[in-house]
């Protein structure tokens, strides 16, 4: 099992940048894929980024947001720049074990609490 604890998220303007990060608890940490998962209010999760030892990542954020790993931190991160109104929303850590199912925001098996992320126009 393992427990996820997201931290960094606030408010930024519009152009602005956030990182964010999760620091998962258990030595199996390193065999799950992690991703990050987003959702705005009234609308349903919708999959952002996620990495094994290799990374995929939405069309709405791709060249914007950046996900890496430290495998000896357990800790996942998400760098974002040049943030819109529209990414808007509680961001969730979650892990899942396999790579076919990382954007299917459905399959994760772990989730943190989340993390809200605000972006002002």
């Amino acid at each position: 099992q393992v427990q996820l604890v997201e931290s960094g998220g606030g408010s930024v303007q519009t152009g602005g940048s956030l990182r964010l990060a999760c620091t998962g608890s258990g030595r199996a940490f390193s065999t799950y894929v992690m991703g990050w998962i987003r959702q705005a209010p009234g609308k349903e999760r919708e999959f952002v980024a996620a990495i094994s030892t290799i990374t995929i990542y939405a069309d709405s954020v791709k060249g914007r947001f950046t996900i890496t790993r430290d495998n000896a931190k357990n800790t996942v991160y998400l760098q974002m720049n040049s943030l819109k109104p529209d990414d808007t929303a509680v961001y969730y850590c979650a892990a899942v074990r396999r790579w076919s199912d990382s954007a299917s925001p459905g399959r994760y098996e772990y989730w943190g609490q989340g993390t809200q992320v605000t972006v002002s126009s």
